[in-house]
């Protein structure tokens, strides 16, 4: 059922890193992206895959985890991601990529879910390092980085209390937990 999909389908920020992605996995992951939706059908996302542990480190450094979590300053090395899609932008197709991204991030990590993956959806990088590391052309805008690997944490959805705070956070045992608004504070007619 898609509920379910979608309710499994939580940012997970601590990985099994010796648990390998295949690229044949990453490939299929991207197709469910160049099937999604596309404004105009442009199609003008690229994109690079990487399941190496030497093309992981390129990229982890140039990544900022979970802004709430101010005393946390990422995954620590056995619980990084064990493969990375970056989506870029093609300038030679469009200036502007409007939502295709989002679109595109939410059918990979939908399809990670299906395969039992988990991910990340980070859009707070270290382009121009990123850029440099990877040797990306200029013509490609670096829109989001999606982490993937086996989850190494739970996450837990709750209900946001009327007077309570949207953050999310660990508890002692280490579990994430995502305060979500109610659907009837967000539906409003």
């Amino acid at each position: 059922m898609l509920e379910d999909l979608i309710t499994k389908n939580r940012s997970v920020r601590r990985f099994k890193q010796d648990e390998p992605i295949k690229e044949q996995t990453l490939c299929e992951l991207v197709d469910l992206a160049r099937l999604s939706a596309s404004g105009a059908n442009l199609q003008p996302l690229k994109y690079i895959l990487s399941c190496s542990p030497e093309k992981n480190q390129l990229i982890f450094p140039n990544l900022v985890w979970a802004g709430y979590l101010r005393d946390w300053e990422g995954p620590a090395e056995g619980e990084r991601p064990a493969g990375y899609i970056i989506i870029l932008g093609d300038k030679s197709i469009s200036e502007s990529f409007g939502c295709d991204h989002g679109i595109a991030a939410q059918s990979i990590l939908l399809g990670a879910a299906e395969k039992g993956l988990s991910g990340c959806m980070l859009g707070s990088i270290k382009r121009e390092k990123l850029r440099e590391n990877l040797d990306i052309p200029q013509q490609y805008e670096i829109l989001l980085v999606i982490a993937l690997g086996k989850a190494g944490e739970k996450v837990v959805l709750e209900d946001k209390q009327p007077e309570g705070d949207i953050k999310y956070w660990r508890d002692s045992e280490g579990v994430h937990h995502v305060p979500k608004r109610t659907l009837d504070e967000i539906i409003i007619g």
